[in-house]
């Protein structure tokens, strides 16, 4: 993989470091970072209540398109 160089802050640098383990690269902690935020947000996205509805408006629904 081709490696390019990004600018941080000394204080930015610190925070993401504190959140690697010995030895781990800058790049795999990152790489971690946003796993971990893609993950979140995914996780959102299946947890979102928008565009839901409660099983018995549902079922009210159901009953006002196909009544028996």
């Amino acid at each position: 993989m081709e490696m390019t160089t990004i600018a941080l802050s000394k204080e930015l640098r610190n925070k993401v470091s504190e959140f690697g383990m010995k030895g781990e690269t800058f790049s795999k902690i990152i790489e971690r970072l946003l796993q971990s935020a893609e993950q979140r947000l995914f996780n959102d996205v299946l947890m979102s209540n928008e565009g839901c509805i409660t099983i018995e408006e549902a079922i009210k629904d159901a009953e006002k398109r196909w009544p028996k």
